[in-house]
C-alpha cells in the first residue's frame, strides 16, 4: 500500500521559510515523479511544483524562484523548500503521485504565512 506522509508546515510570518516533506512508503520513490499542490480556503487545488524521476523541476509561476522541490531516493522523501513566503501562500499542501493510473495523496500539512 503506497502511503505519503506531509510534515512541515506551521505558522511563519511573512518573509519567512519552511521546509515541507513528504515521506513515502510503499514504493521505491526512484521510480515516480512527485508533485506538491495546495489548497486555500474556498479555492481550488492547484500544482505548486513538480519533479520528475530524472530530477527535472516545474513550478507555478507564483512560486518561481521562491520554491524548490527536491528529492531524496535514499530517504524515500520530497521536499518543498519554501522562502520569502507571502500570505497568498497560506493553503494546505498535500504531495502526490500516480501509482496504477490513481493519484495517491498525503493527508496535508498547514502553511499559514501572517503580515
Amino acid at each position: 500500500q503506497v502511503q505519503l506522509v506531509e510534515s512541515g508546515g506551521g505558522l511563519v510570518q511573512a518573509g519567512g521559510s519552511l521546509r515541507l516533506s513528504c515521506a513515502v512508503s510503499g514504493i521505491p520513490l526512484k521510480f515516480n515523479g512527485m508533485s506538491w499542490y495546495r489548497q486555500a480556503p474556498g479555492k481550488k487545488r492547484e500544482l505548486v511544483a513538480a519533479i520528475t524521476t530524472g530530477g527535472t523541476t516545474n513550478y507555478t509561476d507564483s512560486v518561481e524562484g521562491r520554491f524548490t522541490v527536491s528529492r531524496d531516493n535514499a530517504k524515500n522523501t520530497v521536499y518543498l523548500q519554501m522562502n520569502s513566503l507571502k500570505p497568498e501562500d497560506t493553503a494546505v499542501y498535500y504531495c502526490t503521485t500516480i501509482y496504477s493510473g490513481n493519484f495517491v495523496w498525503g493527508q496535508g500539512t498547514q502553511v499559514t504565512v501572517s503580515l
